[in-house]
């Protein structure tokens, strides 16, 4: 069945979701990976496998343009090179499971890039073989993956608060009269707190406890952190939601404030949550307080980005359509009555005593895979490293640009 594809490159994961051209607007997430590439002493990549330290890159996506390439091994890649290599493995694997090639596909970028970053990715994605790509800003793909189930009248303005592990921004985007989406506004947060540093202030009350000897999962704090109810329980230890509210008030009220400026006088008609970070109930609620106007989220609004990709990508070739009755049915309204939290049926919250994980991600497989050696030979070949690998070569290799 003929499809288009969306890939957002996170700082911790990458996502893809397909589009059906045939079928109704709405995408359906295809594959996440955590948003690693590992070279290995052969000369290949392999994919979502944390290696040995200097051998493996991650947060490149949002680096394409700099002029400091990544250090791996004894070689150098640009940020953008990196990108273009995990897009274009990303899209291998969800050909070999649709048997057969996205129509067109679209990708995912900050906000803020100007022109050269954006070329920069795109040159590199055409050395790799990706052509028929379309750049996205990551807000404009939230308005449009929100578009799909609830009307947004032209002239309508939208916010979009993302809060993902290491990246924060705030954006206001407006509908404009040929029903695309428009930047009106945007703010890169650069002294605030992010996820990451949020399992960091959870894993401190753990440690706080435990006392100095005491060892506290990275990971488990992140499911905790989202799947925060009236208590969870952390390496053995007891923190109920107020004491984690009380110990990340001062960075979520800093992350509000700074979206409250961004939005200005701009009077939206909804907020929208993106980035996993906003599973926490504490940024919903603080938002709900601030703003007047409906705060609303996907049960995973890590998500909404790669789905707002692949609508935008069905409408490059499609162009847009009569718009049918709003699908209200995957958003949540955040207010600060607990009743009217969930009214969509979303997983209730756990019990005091007991933690549950926040809901399991698409069944993909995220094990450790291995780009196939010929294709890197090939991708290599045309994305030559400007370092040296130290093993001697022949002038064959030297040519081939290994």
């Amino acid at each position: 069945m003929a499809y288009v594809l969306g890939v957002d490159v996170g700082t911790t994961r990458t996502t893809a979701a397909v589009c059906r051209l045939d079928g109704t607007r709405d995408a359906e997430v295809a594959l996440v990976v955590p948003s690693l590439l590992q070279l290995t002493d052969a000369g290949t990549f392999t994919v979502g496998e944390l290696g040995l330290p200097g051998w493996t890159a991650f947060g490149f996506a949002r680096r394409a343009g700099d002029a400091v390439p990544f250090s791996l091994g004894p070689e150098t890649c640009p940020a953008e090179e990196l990108t273009a290599l995990m897009i274009m493995w990303v899209i291998g694997e969800v050909v070999a499971r649709e048997g057969e090639q996205p129509r067109h596909v679209a990708v995912s970028h900050p906000a803020g890039w100007g022109p050269y970053r954006r070329g920069q990715l795109h040159g590199a994605l055409r050395a790799v073989g990706v052509h028929d790509v379309t750049l996205v800003a990551e807000p404009l793909a939230a308005a449009e993956n929100h578009a799909v189930r609830a009307r947004v009248l032209p002239d309508a303005f939208l916010a979009v608060f993302s809060l993902g592990s290491h990246a924060f921004s705030a954006s206001v985007v407006r509908r404009a009269q040929n029903r695309t989406f428009e930047l009106v506004n945007h703010v890169e947060g650069v002294d605030h707190h992010t996820g990451a540093d949020f399992d960091d202030l959870l894993g401190a009350l753990v440690r706080g406890r435990l006392g100095k000897d005491g060892r506290v999962s990275a990971v488990e704090c992140e499911a905790a952190k989202r799947a925060f109810g009236q208590s969870v329980v952390v390496s053995g230890v007891e923190i109920t939601r107020d004491e984690f509210v009380e110990e990340v008030r001062p960075s979520v009220d800093h992350l509000v404030g700074t979206f409250v400026r961004a939005v200005g006088p701009v009077r939206p008609d909804a907020v929208l949550l993106v980035g996993g970070a906003c599973r926490m109930t504490a940024v919903g609620d603080a938002l709900s307080a601030a703003v007047d106007c409906r705060v609303l989220a996907e049960a995973a609004p890590e998500h909404s980005v790669a789905k707002g990709l692949a609508v935008a990508a069905r409408l490059v070739l499609l162009g847009p359509e009569v718009e049918p009755e709003p699908l209200d049915t995957s958003v949540l309204l955040h207010t600060r009555e607990q009743s009217l939290r969930f009214p969509v049926g979303e997983v209730p919250a756990p019990d005091d005593d007991e933690f549950t994980a926040p809901p399991p991600r698409p069944p993909v497989d995220v094990s450790p895979l291995e780009l196939p050696p010929r294709r890197v030979k090939r991708v290599a070949s045309v994305l030559k490293p400007a370092g040296r690998r130290s093993s001697s070569r022949s002038r064959d290799d030297d040519e081939d640009g290994r």
